[in-house]
């Protein structure tokens, strides 16, 4: 998929756009609070879900996840194993960061009302991988794949190539 650091770029602002945007909405819906919260705190909410989602796909999730999926694939030839070993990778470390992020703003807002921190983050963590797993490998993935090499990798092939013409 993308070949250079400016591809790698578009491809995770676009994998990390839909992602978190369904998956705030998921939780919205977990928690109860479409109904309790105004049109700006949702943008607000996404907002900053968005930027805390980039950083660590960027630095951190995203090059660990390829290296885990590279040698887990060394010895396939088929790419779509490594494409699909990548995804699952990288929503396992997804959810477990974002699952974090997510009771830390959610206890700042409610205030903290449990008595296991870790029994409430396995839950958490559980019902955002159950969504977020089939998410990125049904819909996200192929979506975003799509997108990339039909408007992005095709664009640079495009006018990639102005130089050879002459």
């Amino acid at each position: 998929m993308p070949t250079t650091k400016k591809e790698s770029l578009q491809f995770g602002l676009l994998m990390c756009f839909g992602m978190v945007l369904v998956m705030t909405m998921y939780n919205f819906f977990l928690n109860g609070t479409f109904g309790h919260m105004t049109l700006i705190e949702g943008i607000l909410d996404f907002l900053m879900g968005f930027i805390i989602a980039f950083i660590l796909d960027w630095f951190l999730v995203g090059p660990l996840a390829k290296k885990i999926a590279l040698q887990l694939t060394a010895n396939t030839t088929k790419k779509i194993y490594t494409v699909l070993t990548i995804s699952i990778c990288m929503v396992i470390g997804m959810a477990f960061f974002m699952s974090i992020y997510g009771m830390i703003m959610s206890n700042l807002k409610n205030g903290f009302d449990s008595n296991t921190v870790i029994t409430d983050y396995l839950s958490v963590y559980g019902k955002n991988i159950i969504v977020a797993l089939p998410l990125q490998l049904i819909i996200m993935g192929p979506i975003v794949r799509y997108i990339f090499t039909k408007y992005i990798k095709s664009d640079k092939n495009k006018y990639g190539n102005i130089h050879s013409i002459s």
